[in-house]
């Protein structure tokens, strides 16, 4: 039998009034290999400091078995030795000091991968890496003996390394069998099956309901029948007789009606299944582009400094194209959209672009208006679209009042992906858009550039994202730009 590794008993996790979490018993287990998902919020990086030991339950009790490594995404590298040939692997410099991002998650991934541990309790390792990281990353764990747990937004990378899904939903965690894949083919069937229960349940409540106006409606009759003036009734014989049995007959059909009513009551409710508003971005005919190419590079080099990143490249964007931009980190993906923002030498941009940018950074809004209010006044469209866009990047109910000054990172990054989308733009710059969001946010975004009408960049390491709305790539190999 397997060794339990975690176990959690008669768990909850509480912030101020509100319930994060509520686990009855839930164990790890010694060759498990579990991805965790849910909304940002929904406690996900809770419960993995609960198996930690980092942060205690409210209630409950978390027991630990073996001796396991973590890996948090928000914290910087601590003074941990690494071997240096993961250090070389991962091309991570031995100074520690003004490391990127990237090269912090490496650093911190040579640190973990020193060691080996029983168990594996691994946060969103995927944000600041490029493919190549995200390769070694898999390498690495793919054939990882002991237990893993993993949260990740990445859908490729949960595909590849899970046989099972916690999922996090209003506190409660329900456990699915099988990769992200197989998680969202039974999710799918649980959405079919709970539109055909509420359409039984429609049918079966319409029957009903039926069939009680029915007696209803005969018992009246009856009464109606009974209530004759008392010359109509002296001139027939037994009235009193007849009389009594019709109102016999009115209460028993009555009490039908309400046994039906009852049963009515005692119905299963089954919900609809909550259908999002289709989203299609219109485009005013100001912002027409007619260009086939809007933007044209002849034989441009962009560099940072002395350093040449991009050498003699041409190339051509086309009008309405939703185009990825790939390469591994420090490449110059970045930097080519600064060129294009700045309208540098070599390139041809239509007189009529506006180009839109949204870049790898924390937003902050300073204003007092609420998140609907910013968005009535920086667009044109109707509120009932705001609306539904805003609720498709999940701000729902009372955050639509939320002070956008108030708005955590994840939520400030979610709204400025909305009012570029909603923006008088025609062409759209995105620089990872997808880091820092869950993966219902992602696929909100998907069906943003899928329904937009201008013409999108946009650099990415998710293969899973790009394979969904890329209609050409771009790589940075080599100082040239290579389209595959």
């Amino acid at each position: 039998m397997e060794q339990i590794c975690f176990e959690l008993e008669n768990v909850e996790m509480n912030y101020l009034d509100k319930e994060i979490l509520k686990i009855d018993r839930l164990a790890v287990h010694q060759f498990d290999r579990i991805g965790i998902v849910g909304k940002n919020g929904a406690g996900k990086s809770t419960l993995l400091k609960l198996l930690a030991g980092t942060i205690q339950p409210s209630q409950g009790k978390v027991n630990r078995h073996v001796d396991f490594g973590c890996f948090e995404q928000v914290e910087a590298p601590n003074a941990d030795e690494a071997d240096p040939k993961l250090l070389g692997k991962l091309h991570v410099e031995q100074q520690r000091e003004g490391l990127s991002g990237g090269e912090q998650t490496r650093l911190k991934l040579a640190q973990l991968f020193t060691h080996y541990y029983e168990c594996l309790l691994i946060d969103e390792p995927t944000t600041h890496l490029d493919q190549e990281g995200i390769s070694y990353l898999l390498d690495e764990l793919r054939y990882y003996y002991g237990a893993l747990v993993l949260i990740s937004h990445d859908r490729a990378v949960l595909d590849e390394l899970v046989t099972s899904i916690w999922e996090i939903d209003d506190g409660k965690i329900n456990v699915y069998a099988g990769n992200y894949s197989e998680y969202i083919a039974q999710k799918q069937l649980e959405r079919e099956q709970q539109s055909q229960a509420h359409e039984q349940y429609l049918k079966e409540k319409s029957r009903l309901e039926k069939a009680a106006d029915e007696k209803m409606k005969t018992a009246e009759k009856i009464a109606k029948a009974s209530s004759m003036s008392k010359k109509e009734s002296k001139a027939k014989a037994n009235r009193m007789f007849e009389t009594k049995s019709k109102g016999t007959g009115q209460k028993a059909l009555q009490r039908a009606a309400k046994a039906i009513e009852h049963r009515i009551e005692k119905l299963h409710a089954v919900d609809a299944i909550q259908e999002e508003r289709p989203i299609v971005f219109h485009q005013s005919s100001r912002l027409e582009l007619h260009n086939k190419f809007p933007i044209m590079a002849d034989r441009i080099t962009v560099r940072i400094e002395e350093k040449v990143l991009l050498e003699d490249v041409s190339f051509q964007i086309t009008l309405g194209k939703k185009i990825a931009v790939t390469g591994s980190n420090g490449s110059g993906k970045s930097t080519l959209f600064h060129y294009i923002v700045d309208r540098g030498n070599g390139l041809t941009i239509s007189p009529k672009a506006k180009i839109g940018v949204f870049q790898q950074m924390s937003y902050h809004f300073v204003t007092d208006e609420t998140v609907l209010q910013f968005l009535k006044n920086r667009s044109s469209y109707d509120e009932g679209f705001l609306r539904s866009v805003l609720h498709s990047m999940r701000f729902v109910g009372t955050a639509l009042q939320k002070k956008v000054r108030s708005l955590s990172g994840g939520e400030a990054i979610r709204l400025q992906l909305c009012k570029l989308f909603l923006g008088d733009y025609n062409i759209l710059l995105l620089d990872e858009p997808t880091n820092f969001l869950d993966i219902q946010a992602i696929q909100a975004l998907e069906n943003f550039i899928k329904s937009y009408k201008g013409t999108i960049l946009f650099i990415s390491h998710d293969k899973q994202f790009i394979a969904n709305v890329a209609d050409e790539e771009f790589q940075i190999l080599n100082k040239k730009l290579i389209q595959k």
